[in-house]
């Protein structure tokens, strides 16, 4: 079991990010996760029996003054892990075409330049041999969209997944960045319909997060570590 191992998890209130703190907490790791503030979660109840290993801060991964904000109260603070769980999407099948302005920016926001933001400012804090991770999808990539369905959603993850080049070719050359593509699962942003539980897929996303530490470049993989296609 890793001792003294940090992990920060950015949307940490539900769901996939509420799962990857529970499960690093378990694998004997601190963390450090983040939830929009003034709201009581149930991350908050999982710190209450933590004995200190679980820190929660606040943050609205939208609000560019908050991070910046989050950015300075972690200044000095060193992690093996950040991690970016945050997102958002539409009606499955609302196309391109149907998509009002307004929620067009609202996905593309959340899922790419919030996440980048993200990036960009606390990269810093992750020590040179950590990971920075983001939670990407299976529909972000290009080659395997041959259904359709989940336009928007695709779209803002197939820009996320660009933009972590663009960074890696900046920034991320000697050290270990990943898109996670988890797969279809069953959560209040995945649905009823989704494939997977949280409970088949979160032990596989941590042990392929885990095993990224101390390579270099980036990497797409699903949760098994298998590389997707761009």
């Amino acid at each position: 079991m890793p001792k003294n191992k940090t992990a920060l998890i950015i949307g940490a209130s539900r769901g996939l990010g509420l799962a990857l703190a529970q499960e690093f907490l378990n694998r004997g790791w601190s963390v450090v996760g983040t939830v929009r503030e003034g709201t009581r979660t149930k991350l908050h109840d999982i710190a209450d029996g933590s004995q200190g290993r679980l820190r929660i801060d606040s943050l609205d991964i939208t609000n560019q003054s908050q991070i910046a904000a989050l950015s300075a109260r972690l200044s000095g603070r060193i992690f093996d892990l950040l991690f970016v769980n945050a997102g958002v999407t539409n009606p499955r099948h609302e196309t391109i075409g149907e998509v009002s302005t307004e929620e067009f920016v609202r996905v593309m926001v959340t899922n790419a330049l919030s996440t980048m933001r993200v990036v960009e400012q606390l990269a810093e804090n992750v020590t040179p041999s950590g990971t920075i991770g983001v939670m990407s999808s299976g529909q972000g990539s290009v080659a395997d969209n041959e259904r359709g369905e989940f336009e928007v959603y695709r779209a803002s993850k197939a820009a996320l997944n660009t933009l972590m080049r663009s960074f890696a070719a900046r920034r991320g050359k000697d050290r270990s960045l990943l898109l996670m593509a988890p797969g279809w699962i069953k959560t209040d942003m995945g649905g009823p319909d989704a494939k997977f539980s949280i409970d088949e897929v979160i032990p596989k996303i941590v042990d392929t997060v885990i095993a990224q530490a101390g390579k270099t470049g980036l990497q797409y993989l699903d949760r098994f570590g298998k590389t997707v296609r761009w």
